[in-house]
């Protein structure tokens, strides 16, 4: 940032990348001291002991937070550099940059929230007091801390916000022509079909138009990272994350659609015979079927090796008998990913194995017009749309060519082949979701007035919207991250836990906090902030809970195989 620039707004003149580039090795270092520090305390004999790992839980889970943030931080400064290499590092982007490197920096150095009631602190990582007291001396960490996320800064930020913006991001996303045409085509379907109505769609608990679906189909929605050889349209996790965020920013149940698509065909692709993939991959690509997860059930939850649903093989058939729970959109459903124990002779993860299951679509009058298969909505106090079902299988007849990958006990092995872009898809809902929230925060701050001026023009509501504005364009870069690592081939499963980890608490902070703009009005139902706040909340806990998620992380950092 130049001097002229941050002057003009009364902020102090710091070269927020200069020190960032510092900070993101001192923060790596620190991060590595940590894990240590906290690896001592849960091997034995030079392995992770479990029980080891469940007592220091709050150790291990700050150890991800930490990890967390200090990829937050690097991926800060690498989005800065982009920009700057685009000619598109402008103002607005500077202050993001400062602010967001100020906040974490002084999130590490002092605590950061895991929740709104855990704080975690570097003396919880089993670091020396030494240690914190020679970090707090390290010049780039104390000047980001003091200088970064300043009154003059966030002032100048919501000012500029005021003069440029109503809806879309706040600050240039880094993405090239293609992305960022891709992401207009999206914007503008989705102020013309999804936002208008999704307020009414969410309190009525109405399903999504089928025309809408049509239409999410007719442009590659459900192809989109599909091979072209199968109907798809070939494009990267990046394109994936781009379309998702736009259509969740709509309406979260619109951009969730894609999820199943997405996670069935990633199953597929990697997992299934030739035949399987010529049949159902070109069918997934073009909408003509509608896939759903049925993975988990009653009382398992994320203990998937707990699993009982079972499958015996009759002669050309499966009969799968058992019951399933949290199954979304499965009425609408022309196919079944079915997690399944094939052998129940063989304990844990080894006798799991995954069926495609066909069934007829139903609807509210009969959601399972089919042989062996009942079920029940469960009423939900947001992400509507889909609806969820718990659902029981009775005798319920899957074709034994239709084994995934037509080999036994691979169910889990296979399942894990997804998780990956499933938890970035998510990260991308989690970041639609946030700039939801703060676009009606701040729509609202500008046009609710109060003591003869608008809400925005009060200090603690400017600083809410230009936090949420810092936070999702953080959430945004490590997801796109996760994103191009997963394109390159390379292992994301590290990256793609800490975006959806943090992407998820920042879709509740953002929503929690519109809805405070929105003071009582917010608690009324007609306003759509009372649906993103429900929305919000369901993504700290699917596709793995928030604590889950921090002790997967964890594992694979304190692991030294990894």
């Amino acid at each position: 940032m130049s001097s002229s620039e941050v002057t003009s707004q009364n902020v102090s003149p710091i070269d927020a990348v200069a020190l960032g580039r510092v900070a993101t090795d001192q923060l790596e270092k620190l991060l590595a001291e940590a894990t240590s520090a906290v690896r001592a305390r849960v091997t034995q004999d030079g392995k992770i002991a479990s029980a080891r790992m469940e007592q220091e839980q709050r150790a291990t889970h700050g150890l991800a937070w930490l990890a967390t943030y200090v990829f937050s931080v690097r991926e800060l400064v690498q989005y800065a550099d982009r920009l700057s290499e685009m000619g598109k590092f402008s103002q607005i982007e500077q202050l993001i940059v400062q602010i967001g490197l100020g906040e974490y920096v002084a999130q590490i150095l002092g605590g950061i929230p895991m929740s709104q009631g855990e704080i975690v602190r570097l003396a919880d990582l089993y670091l020396p007091a030494e240690t914190e007291a020679a970090l707090r001396a390290e010049p780039a960490l104390a000047e980001l801390a003091h200088e970064g996320n300043t009154t003059a800064a966030r002032a100048a930020l919501a000012d500029l916000i005021r003069k440029t913006h109503s809806t879309g991001t706040i600050g240039e996303a880094g993405l090239d022509e293609t992305l960022e045409a891709m992401r207009t085509e999206m914007h503008r379907f989705v102020e013309d079909k999804v936002a208008p109505h999704a307020h009414e769609w969410h309190l009525k608990n109405e399903y999504i138009p089928l025309d809408i679906i049509a239409q999410l189909a007719e442009m590659g929605v459900f192809g989109l990272t599909i091979p072209e050889d199968f109907g798809g349209l070939g494009l990267p996790k990046e394109a994936m994350c781009v379309v998702t965020e736009e259509l969740s920013r709509g309406y979260i149940g619109v951009g969730s659609l894609g999820t199943r698509s997405e996670i069935a065909a990633e199953l597929i692709l990697a997992g299934g015979t030739d035949e399987q993939k010529a049949d159902y991959l070109p069918k997934i690509a073009s909408g003509e079927v509608l896939p759903t997860a049925v993975f988990t059930e009653p009382n398992t939850g994320s203990d998937l090796a707990s699993l009982r649903t079972r499958a015996v093989k009759e002669g050309d058939v499966y009969k799968v008998s058992g019951n399933k729970t949290w199954i979304t959109h499965p009425v609408r459903a022309d196919i079944m990913t079915l997690l399944v124990r094939t052998n129940p002779d063989e304990p844990g993860y080894k006798g799991l194995s995954i069926l495609i299951g066909e069934k007829p679509r139903g609807d509210d009058a009969t959601p399972f017009p089919a042989d062996g298969m009942t079920g029940g909505e469960i009423e939900v106090l947001g992400y509507r749309g889909m609806k969820e079902y718990e659902i029981g299988f009775d005798d319920f007849s899957v074709p034994v060519k239709n084994l995934l990958g037509g080999v036994e006990g691979q169910g889990f092995k296979q399942l894990m082949t997804t998780f990956e872009s499933a938890r970035i898809q998510t990260a991308a809902r989690a970041v639609g979701v946030a700039q939801a929230a703060m676009e009606v925060g701040l729509k609202y701050a500008e046009e609710r007035i109060q003591f003869k001026k608008p809400l925005m023009a009060f200090p603690r509501v400017a600083d809410k919207i230009v936090m949420m504005a810092v936070e999702t364009m953080i959430a945004r870069q490590i997801t796109y991250f996760a994103a191009r690592a997963k394109d390159e081939g390379r292992r994301t499963d590290l990256e793609a836990g800490m975006a959806k980890l943090l992407a998820a608490r920042v879709a509740w902070a953002a929503a929690d906090n519109a809805l405070q703009i929105h003071g009582g009005n917010g608690f009324a139902l007609e306003y759509p902030v009372s649906r993103i706040l429900c929305d919000a909340r369901i993504l700290n806990i699917f596709e793995g809970a928030a604590e889950i998620q921090a002790q997967v992380i964890a594992r694979r950092l304190l692991d030294e195989r990894n």
